[in-house]
């Protein structure tokens, strides 16, 4: 009898055996993040239809995710706009409106967008400025940087530092960080800090293949001085450089705080704009060579269908339209940036999206489309919908900031309008059409057919941040 038993419960057990495995759960793979981070770069990039700029690998990107038309950093200014991606909120929650302060003074323990993939288990890296850095003089150190943010850094430090007395300064009464300046370097890629970026990033992301793992890469060009490999200047022929027609244009309608420039151009001659300029396109170029290396690696690796990538910069950056150079501003050349999340899986890669999005947005998404839970901290919108449907209805205007001696000012930018006002919300004001009027050319502020228009966008816009900054 008890044989009989023995032998029952023994002949079921491959029957239980091949129950249980055929009722066992498979554990998806955790997905991986590659956040492309780039210095001072605008939309001159062949993606957003510039006839001119060559940019194939960021093209190709673009290619198989989805590029966001009318992205919108929150501050035109390295250290606030990227605190505020990177912390999840907005620069009046962080308080961060300059080069110096650092965030773990003003919010000290805030969760930021890599500490959170940290705490969840992830290998998560740095690889060159993703906080701020003072370009070029923190170039190999580690800048403003958050040591709890990261399981490992590195910080290159290339050629360009080495040979900065070579480099050509078009605006002699300003520094290095925040001049019209240029190099045609000899040598190769790979000897340029970026290059060095772009090997150091293949390196960890070979090592952390296995995953799951959140590689951060910040490249430091186009930021100034321009300096890359001289063939990079040769694509752009200084006859084959045009000069915005709008600059400056009829300044008269414009406020005094609008301005950053001063004097105008600061005083640059066609000809060395058009010099600034070159080294502006052939250093966007330079960079995306180094881009394409890094989603070399990605592909080669087998990562491609399990990463998400996003591509970003941390403001726009004018050349000389309405007379303006670099950021600061509140002109839509300043707030606008380059923004390109592909996400394998999703509908809508490889087509563009119309809706007014914001660099807040990138957190939560990364977040939603990681499964990892999104901090309740965190400001900003998902875009996972928009990369489904990049075109679906989409209600949320994108809001940027700028410091002023004389107070802040503050911008709404909806599908169709900016109204920007100075002074706390106590001064000049500002408002463009954008289906008319592109290059913010008709100041419209004082049309009387357009306040209530103009009403509706000032209430929202400050009635926003006088409920806490739209955390």
């Amino acid at each position: 009898m008890k044989k009989l038993l023995f032998a029952a419960i023994l002949g079921s057990l491959p029957i239980l055996s091949v129950f249980s495995q055929s009722n066992k759960k498979e554990t998806p793979a955790r997905r991986n993040v590659l956040l492309i981070a780039v210095d001072d770069l605008d939309n001159h990039l062949g993606c957003y239809g510039d006839p001119l700029v060559q940019s194939p690998n960021i093209d190709r990107l673009a290619r198989r995710g989805v590029r966001f038309d009318r992205a919108y950093c929150q501050f035109p200014l390295c250290s606030p706009s990227r605190t505020a991606l990177l912390t999840g909120l907005r620069p009046d929650s962080t308080r961060v409106y300059d080069l110096q302060t650092h965030f773990r003074t003003t919010v000290p323990d805030v969760v930021t967008l890599p500490q959170h993939f940290k705490n969840k288990g992830y290998f998560v890296a740095r690889v060159g400025k993703l906080y701020h850095y003072g370009v070029p003089r923190d170039i190999g150190t580690d800048g403003l940087d958050d040591p709890l943010s990261w399981t490992t850094v590195r910080n290159p430090k290339g050629r360009d530092k080495a040979e900065e007395n070579l480099i050509t300064n078009l605006t002699p009464g300003r520094g290095l960080g925040s001049s019209l300046s240029y190099l045609a370097a000899d040598g190769t890629d790979e000897e340029q800090t970026d290059g060095m970026v772009a090997t150091e990033a293949v390196k960890l992301m070979e090592q952390g293949k296995d995953g799951p793992f959140f590689l951060a890469v910040g490249f430091f060009r186009p930021h100034c001085p321009f300096v890359a490999p001289k063939k990079y200047f040769d694509l752009y022929p200084l006859n084959k450089i045009p000069l915005p027609v709008h600059s400056p244009g009829d300044t008269t309608q414009y406020p005094r705080e609008a301005f950053f420039t001063y004097p105008f151009n600061w005083g640059l001659n066609e000809a060395q704009r058009r010099e600034a300029i070159q080294a502006y396109y052939a250093s966007i170029t330079f960079m995306d060579a180094q881009v394409g290396r890094v989603l070399d690696a990605l592909d080669r690796l087998g990562l491609a269908d399990n990463t998400i990538v996003v591509l970003w910069s941390d403001h726009g950056y004018l050349l000389s339209e309405h007379g303006q150079w670099m950021k600061q501003s509140l002109f839509e050349e300043s707030a606008r940036v380059p923004m390109i999340v592909a996400a394998p899986g999703v509908k809508g890669n490889g087509a563009a999206s119309p809706r007014t999005v914001e660099l807040q947005d990138i957190y939560p998404t990364i977040t939603d489309w990681c499964r990892v839970g999104t901090p309740a901290h965190v400001a900003g919108n998902s875009l996972l919908p928009l990369l489904s449907n990049p075109k679906k209805v989409w209600s949320q205007p994108a809001i940027t900031q700028v410091a002023r001696n004389n107070g802040m000012g503050r911008s709404i930018r909806t599908e169709r309008w900016r109204y920007s006002v100075w002074e706390n919300g106590q001064g000049a004001e500002e408002l463009y059409d954008h289906d008319k009027d592109p290059y913010e050319l008709k100041n419209l502020a004082k049309e009387p057919a357009l306040a209530e228009i103009k009403g509706k966008l000032r209430r929202r816009l400050l009635g926003d941040f006088a409920k806490g900054a739209r955390r």
